[in-house]
């Protein structure tokens, strides 16, 4: 058997701690390191004199002992689950904080409704989360192919197409039910539809696993065995309180910052891996619902998967560090909100990319009889057909891309017709619209 990962920490213990042998470290080591990291036992002892390293790490525990806060669960060693929001990691929050007050930035002029342009980034940005969490979980099907598929409404062929169509309700069902409370059956609706057709060890769409031979890692080398079955119904019981209690400091309450709450659910749902398979996206979807429950809409248009899947290394060390430090969330938290960061990077460079490609066609048809003419939705499918002389649009997928109805979508298409910019061909029964090869010189007559 391969050595574990992450070795166990060493136990802050309070009774036999000779306090003398901590004390020349106390005021030297705090809480993160002069990097503003948060380190683990695993990470510190290389970093440090080796003679010195368990005494250097008891006085970092008891440093960070005395800034922890309880949330009230434990694992299954009975070890309270906490977390500390220490120097390097305030500021991530509040930045969070902030960006997820603000509204989306617009795509388009003016002439473009608010409602259709966040109706289009929504959508679009819910398949980009449907698909990289798909691909997280090994799907293989392209991001062209799943795009055409979503946008379409195109039945699913392979198991990874059916994984991402199942991931893109997922997202569509945490927002639905974002204004109800966590709940047992609510777990298993979020679960039914994730693995719906595309479940592996054994799995039953909307059950809880019965037994213990689950474990997350590697057949030759486990990692972590998740608390035992029969405990179950108790334990996520637990984990609804915790979510539908208030955490918002009143009346007496604690208080749990709304996305470190968010996180510690993420966490606590891989945790128990409560599933035979699909955990991870059971996991991100709660994380999500209860984003969006708190007001925090701006994730509609974040992407987590995404950047989780470029470090998946990370994110795997993350869990495995909480496990080996007695419980301690830090390192799972800190690990998710650089995702988030990353993730809002990540977003308004797609909306840099995307208002670049909107002017550029404003820019064609500046001097063109079509100038005023033309909605935002019929603007962005003009600059869809310019990148891609040839692509065919169906009325289903301008309804599902847009957001918008069957009959306004037809209008929108026919209107591109009537205006000679695109073509009609009909393939049976469906009317395709065509995107000449010559658009952008129809753009340009007078």
């Amino acid at each position: 058997m391969a050595k574990h990962p992450v070795e166990q920490a060493p136990v802050l213990n309070f009774s036999d701690l000779k306090i003398d042998s901590i004390l020349p470290y106390l005021s030297k080591y705090g809480v993160i390191d002069e990097r503003g990291r948060y380190l683990h036992w695993s990470q510190l002892k290389w970093r440090v004199p080796s003679k010195e390293a368990n005494d250097i790490w008891l006085a970092i525990k008891f440093n960070r002992h005395h800034l922890k806060k309880n949330i009230g669960l434990l694992d299954k060693s009975n070890n309270g689950f906490h977390y500390i929001i220490h120097d390097s990691l305030e500021p991530k929050l509040h930045k969070i904080v902030q960006l997820g007050a603000g509204r989306i930035a617009a795509v388009a002029g003016a002439q473009a409704s608010n409602n259709i342009k966040q109706n289009y980034l929504v959508s679009s940005l819910l398949m980009e989360e449907a698909i990289t969490s798909a691909q997280l979980e090994g799907a293989a099907t392209t991001r062209a192919d799943a795009k055409k598929m979503l946008e379409e409404e195109l039945s699913p062929v392979t198991e990874g197409e059916r994984m991402i169509l199942n991931n893109y309700m997922l997202l569509r069902l945490a927002d639905r039910r974002k204004n109800e409370p966590l709940t047992r059956d609510l777990m298993l609706e979020f679960h039914r539809v994730a693995t719906k057709g595309v479940s592996e060890n054994n799995n039953v769409p909307g059950e809880f696993r019965c037994s213990n031979d689950i474990y997350i890692g590697d057949e030759d080398n486990p990692l972590f065995y998740p608390p035992d079955h029969s405990l179950l119904e108790e334990r996520l019981e637990a984990i609804c309180r915790f979510a539908n209690d208030s955490h918002d400091g009143e009346s007496g309450s604690k208080f749990i910052p709304p996305v470190i709450k968010a996180i510690i659910l993420h966490f606590l749902m891989g945790y128990e891996h409560a599933f035979r398979d699909g955990n991870g996206r059971t996991a991100r979807a709660i994380f999500y619902w209860f984003m969006l429950k708190n007001g925090y809409d701006i994730f509609e248009y974040i992407s987590i998967s995404k950047v989780i899947k470029e470090h998946a290394r990370d994110y795997g060390l993350s869990y495995l560090y909480v496990q080996k430090d007695f419980g301690d969330l830090t390192y799972f938290i800190d690990f998710h909100l650089r995702v988030i960061l990353e993730a809002f990077d990540e977003l308004q460079e797609y909306l840099k990319v995307k208002t670049d490609e909107f002017y550029e066609i404003v820019k064609i048809l500046e001097y063109s009889k079509y100038k005023d003419a033309l909605s935002f939705t019929q603007k962005d499918l003009i600059k869809k057909g310019i990148k891609e002389p040839g692509r065919m649009f169906k009325v289903k997928s301008v309804q599902n891309i847009y957001g918008v109805s069957e009959n306004t979508a037809r209008k929108i298409l026919r209107e591109l017709v009537s205006l000679g910019i695109f073509l009609p061909i009909t393939l049976g029964r469906t009317t395709h619209y065509i995107a000449p090869a010559d658009l952008r010189d129809r753009l340009k007559t007078k």
